[in-house]
């Protein structure tokens, strides 16, 4: 199955050097379009509700310590060097990124804080509170169906 380090490199790879924040966030939006548009997951990998926003913490433990992450940072962690993706998934993130990657970072993090998934799974936490809470697959495919990712 495809894993999340499958989809960010596939992101990295067609889009260049980004933040981690703004990495994170797109492979939320491709894993909610994935889920509220073909009802199944991207990858197993879940999200919880940092501060900043949804962070994977699979994900996030690859790129520690980093701002920025450049194409082909990712590669040594993929079995063979390459993302395993079908071309479903890659429309999927293309689309994705068609309409988000113009974003930064802090655009997308502003974004997923006015929407309920992260919303709901800090309910009752302030701003400032840190939080390993996870946003249900649920959570994200019921708000998305309503809300579509791509608007």
């Amino acid at each position: 199955m495809t894993t999340i380090t499958d989809v960010a490199a596939y992101i990295l790879q067609n889009n260049g050097t980004m933040s981690t924040m703004k990495l994170e966030k797109l492979c939320f939006y491709s894993q909610a379009q994935s889920l509220s548009k073909r009802c199944v997951p991207l990858f197993d990998e879940d999200f919880q509700a940092w501060r900043n926003g949804p962070v994977s913490p699979a994900l996030f433990n690859l790129h520690r310590h980093m701002f920025l992450i450049h194409a082909g940072e990712l590669d040594q962690f993929l079995p063979d060097g390459t993302p395993r993706l079908t071309d479903e998934e890659k429309t999927i993130i293309d689309v994705v990124c068609g309409q988000l990657a113009s974003k930064t970072g802090n655009q997308l993090s502003e974004r997923t804080h006015a929407e309920a998934p992260w919303r709901d799974a800090r309910a009752g936490l302030s701003p400032a509170d840190p939080c390993n809470r996870t946003i249900g697959k649920d959570s994200i495919a019921r708000f998305y169906t309503a809300n579509p990712v791509i608007r």
